[in-house]
């Protein structure tokens, strides 16, 4: 699903609804617990568990795993994060701020940081992992060389 599309954009707010309401009930599974009420909270925690299914179905649409590399999920994490650093929520923290929603401007703020972080942990992983394959190929052109000449040396006897 590469087009953009009604039908895209109503998968990427059905992911959207789905892991929000896994997050959501996994917190008020969290708080039901802690007010001693097991039973509502084990219904939260299994209802997140069945929208956490949900929300991969949508992921699986988006994203087919046929089409997915590690190289490529590690660019496509880069810009998410690069995107939520220098847009998503700097606008967030701008509307808190205009609000005066000093509690969300802080907690904008700090999501900036960490997203920031995140988007550098996985640009480290991605170029280690080039360096590997970089090395494998390296390595994979020496035995082909190998088995080249091995074959040679066979096919002149």
């Amino acid at each position: 699903m590469n087009e953009p599309s009604t039908t895209l954009h109503n998968i990427e707010a059905a992911l959207a609804g789905e892991a929000t309401a896994y997050m959501k009930y996994r917190y008020f599974a969290r708080l039901a617990r802690a007010a001693g009420d097991v039973v509502t909270a084990e219904t939260f925690a299994a209802t997140a568990a069945q929208e956490i299914h949900h929300a991969f179905g949508h992921l699986d649409l988006l994203y087919p795993a046929a089409t997915l590399t590690p190289a490529r999920m590690l660019e496509l994490a880069i810009a998410g994060e690069t995107y939520e650093y220098t847009t998503m929520y700097p606008g967030f923290r701008d509307q808190a701020a205009a609000e005066h929603s000093h509690a969300a401007q802080a907690e904008f703020s700090a999501q900036i940081d960490e997203s920031r972080e995140h988007a550098a942990a996985f640009a480290a992983t991605l170029a280690k992992a080039e360096k590997r394959f970089a090395a494998l190929a390296k390595v994979e052109q020496r035995h082909a060389r190998t088995y080249q000449e091995r074959l040679q040396n066979v096919n002149e006897a």
